[in-house]
This record gives structure tokens, sequence and C-alpha cells, in this order.
């Protein structure tokens, strides 16, 4: 058995050190770092934390705290010159120009004076950026140590920085400069299903218009201290005449999206499939989940987790499809589409690997168009390069995919609700392949996952109009 190989971290006494003996670190700011140190400090000046307000600043951009720079020099003194045993006594340092996301500063540290009486020693300090520019500059003056200390470096774990609000704004970013839509809010009869339309109004994505029984809906809004202003109530009797308005209303033009209040998902989708007062289309009706995840790189779509229970092959073509157009929709010029089953290699005994090879054909033969296809994929190599890799997967879609395609409701349920509650994930819901775009929720959703589904929805309705959106 092999023994693992430590780290160590050891210092140099103050005999060991000379006059004009030097140390450095270089370290590039990242935006983590910027959320780390805020977060840690409690210092969430808008220059540091708000692009919006940062535009129109000295600066024109975010900028990493200050004080991030001068840690660098403790880092320096604290673990390796002079190292374990050092204590600060004072740092006195002048900041010449700010620090911005990307910048690479280069720390150096150089002694300049040593005082033997008590082991002090003087440190000149100054950081240059990667043009060469001097960011920060000053001294610090430290109590050394005189014995060798040699320790095995602990391992620290690893932060992630989980900005929902960040990832929430992003959504909602898809939509800048478009108006807000008329939309047919079914049944808002509880305070998540109300006050998410209101927010989505407020964030200007939407105009609603509320359906159900007036009374209701009005106490709701006391209750919550929602302003109704301006709101259109159409007072009906139920969650099932609210179904039938709403999609009615659609039908004829009057509103652009539907969205999903109190009421249970069934419900309103028999409303909506109602071959003869419903918006069907040629296209088979499926949903997709938009899921902002602090652990991937750009927005992951999933379907279907909540229409078609065990889809088959040719109902697979069509949730391909819609999921598709609406990456395209949102900007993904050729979205890299992976379809998930429990392994890699296809066997008759998995169908989902058997339908995972037939789609990918059928995109080869120009019967799916306008993604690329690879399947079937596990999860983890779907999602993980490390992992697709590790396997021997080559391929344009392991490991960076836009579009996770499960094998069933089940399955595709499991995995968005897990994202959303052990990864932090925002989740955004849509119902595509209808006439019109519809808000598809879970009932314990926050008004958050509902107004950003409402961004979604609103980028759909103008697309329907011809509005091109880059």
């Amino acid at each position: 058995m092999q023994r693992a190989v430590h780290q160590y971290i050891e210092n140099r006494t103050f005999d060991e050190i000379a006059i004009g003996d030097q140390a450095r670190l270089i370290r590039t700011l990242k935006p983590n770092d910027i959320h780390l140190f805020a977060a840690m400090s409690g210092d969430v000046n808008p220059t540091h934390v708000d692009p919006e307000f940062a535009r129109s600043s000295q600066f024109r951009e975010v900028v990493g705290h200050s004080m991030w720079g001068s840690t660098l020099f403790s880092t320096i003194l604290g673990t390796e010159f002079p190292g374990p045993g050092t204590v600060y006594i004072t740092q006195s340092l002048k900041f010449w120009r700010p620090v911005g996301i990307a910048d690479t500063l280069e720390v150096t540290v150089t002694c300049r004076e040593k005082f033997a009486h008590n082991s002090h020693i003087i440190f000149d300090c100054v950081a240059i950026n990667q043009d060469g520019l001097k960011v920060i500059d000053g001294t610090a003056e430290v109590a050394a140590p005189t014995e060798k200390i040699k320790r095995p470096r602990i391992s620290l774990p690893e932060v992630t920085i989980s900005d929902k609000e960040l990832r929430y704004q992003h959504l909602l970013s898809l939509t800048t400069g478009l108006a807000p839509v008329p939309t047919a809010v079914v049944h808002p009869c509880d305070a998540a299903s109300l006050g998410g339309p209101l927010q989505a109004a407020d964030e200007g994505l939407i105009i609603p218009i509320l359906i159900g029984p007036e009374a209701k809906i009005r106490a709701v809004a006391e209750e919550e201290g929602f302003d109704l202003t301006g709101i259109r109530i159409v007072d009906v009797p139920h969650s099932h005449a609210a179904a039938e308005t709403g999609v009615a209303m659609a039908r004829k033009g009057d509103v652009e999206v539907l969205m999903k209040g109190s009421l249970h998902t069934d419900e309103l989708m028999s409303a909506v499939v109602n071959r003869a007062h419903g918006l069907r289309t040629a296209r088979r009706i499926s949903h997709v989940f938009i899921a902002e995840v602090p652990t991937y790189p750009h927005p992951l779509l999933i379907t279907d987790a909540a229409i078609n229970i065990e889809p088959t092959l040719e109902e697979k073509v069509d949730i391909v499809q819609n999921a598709i157009e609406l990456a395209q929709i949102m900007g993904i010029i050729e979205p890299k589409v992976a379809i998930l089953s429990a392994v890699e290699t296809v066997t008759s005994k998995l169908r989902s690997t058997i339908d995972a090879a037939a789609l990918c054909k059928m995109a080869d033969r120009g019967q799916i168009k306008g993604g690329i296809l690879d399947g079937p994929l596990a999860f983890d190599n779907a999602i993980s390069l490390v992992a697709a890799k590790t396997k021997g997967i080559v391929s344009a879609v392991a490991g960076n995919a836009d579009i996770l395609l499960v094998p069933d409701l089940e399955s595709g349920n499991m995995m968005a609700k897990q994202l959303e509650y052990f990864a932090d994930a925002v989740l955004a819901g849509v119902v595509v392949g209808t006439k019109v775009p519809i808000v598809l929720t879970s009932r314990a959703d926050t008004a958050e996952a509902r107004a950003a589904s409402c961004a979604i929805a609103q980028l759909m309705a103008h697309h329907r109009r011809g509005v091109i959106v880059q």
C-alpha cells in the first residue's frame, strides 16, 4: 500500500533571513474571490458586488476589495516568509489603483530591516499587476519566529459561492429590452402563486390577468400585503372554470402566455390538451426545466420532467425538438443534447439506450434539426468532462451538454428537484409544443422561480411575434 505524501509548511527563522531576501506570490482575482471576501467581511459596497452600479462608478466595472490585495502580503508572511510562528505587529499600505476581475498581481515582500533585541523584521511590500503597474505598496512589521517549525500543510475545504440572486437575475436578463406580455394566471389563490406573477409584473416581464374566485384572490392579497391596484381580475367560481377561461383567452389571442396558479397540473393540462378547445399544435406537448446550477457554467435544460410519463421513441423526437427550439430562442445557436441512460453503451436490456441510439441516427438523417445529439450518456459524463475522459468517451456533447433528455418523467423530475434542493439551482419551468407558452411550476415553488419562468415565457412570446432576441 502506497503511503500518502504530505506537503509541509516550513518557516524561516529570524536568523535565517538576511536583508534583501524576498518572497513572491502570484494571484489572479476571480469573481468568486470578490463574493467570498464580501460574505466573509460583510463589505457589500456596490462598487464590488453590484455590476449595474459599478458601470456608473469611476472605475466603470466591478473591482475587488482593496483589502483583498493586502491579504496576499499576509499570505506570504504567515505561510512562507517568515512563515509559521510569525506575529503581525503593524502594516502600512498605499493603494495606487483598483484590481479588476482577471487582473493578476505579483506580490513581493523584501526584508528591509532587522532588530535583534526583539526579533522584529520590517518588510517592504509591493504588488504589481499584469501590465507592470504598481497597485499596492507599503511596509509590514512582524515578530519573526526564532525556532524552526515544520508542519503538514492543512488542506482547506473547497468553497462554493452559491449566489442565487445573481443566477436569478441572469435568467431575467435574457429578456432585457422586451415589453411585458399579457399573461393569464390561472387560479392564483395562495401566497406563492399570487406573489410570483406580481413579482414578474414588477420585473417588467408580464401583464398579469388573474383568473379565479375574486374574493379568494383578494383575501390572499390582503393577508400577504400584495397590492392589486391596476391588476385585472376575471372572477370565476373555481379552479376548473379558471383553467377553461385561461385557455379560451389564449385561443382568442387575448393573452400570449398561460401561467399555472394553485391548482393541480392535471387540472390545467386537461383544458390545454382538449382537442376541440385546447392549445394543441401538431407537435407533442412537453415540459422543459431551465436550471441555473452554481457548479455548471451555463443554463441546463432538462426535459421532460412534468408532462410525458414514459415517452415513446416517436414522442421523444418531438420532446427533443421542442427543447432544441427553446434553447435556440434563449440564444444557444446549436445546443448540445445528451440523451441520458444509466450506461453509455447500447443494450437491449435498457430501452433508453436503444432510443438514444435511434435518436442520434435520426439527427444524422435530418429528422431532428438544430442540435448536436449524443447518447446514451450517463448523467456524470453528460455534464463532466473529467468523467467523460475517465471513461474514454470522445464526444462533442459529453461534459458540456446544454440539454438533458431524460428517459422518463420520474427520473427527470427527481433530477430537477435534486438540483433545486441539494445543489441550490434556480429552476424555471415552461410547457412547449403548445399555441402559447405555459408557465408550469410546482405548487411548492417560490415567487422567484415563478418569475424566472415568466422570463422564459416572455422570451418565447416575443419570438412568436417575430422579434429576434440576441
